[in-house]
């Protein structure tokens, strides 16, 4: 499965589709496919007052080894679809951090 992960000179971007109040917060797939493909991540945490994209950053922060300063959301904050930004990493990294943890 295809990881859609976009390199930047900033660092990568990639889409996620959240799934707020889930049993788990894990990642659980990619839906779609080719530039619109995003990485489905179900969340524990409830869609009120910020807490899940709090709760996004922090988990994605500690799967791909980056302080969570270095994760941003640039788009879709207040949608279920959102665009991702991880300074200080390339694509090939995010998207392997993002296969394993879909293997797993």
């Amino acid at each position: 499965m295809r990881v859609p992960v976009k390199e930047t000179q900033e660092g990568a971007s990639f889409l996620v589709r959240v799934a707020p109040r889930a049993s788990r917060t894990a990642i659980v797939g990619v839906m779609g496919d080719g530039k619109d493909a995003a990485v489905k991540i179900a969340l524990e945490a409830p869609p009120v007052e910020g807490k899940a994209n709090a709760a996004l950053i922090e988990f994605l922060a500690e799967l791909l080894g980056v302080a969570r300063s270095a994760i941003t959301i640039s788009s879709g904050e207040h949608g279920r679809t959102k665009r991702i930004m991880v300074h200080g990493r390339d694509a090939m990294e995010v998207a392997t951090a993002i296969a394993i943890a879909l293997t797993q």
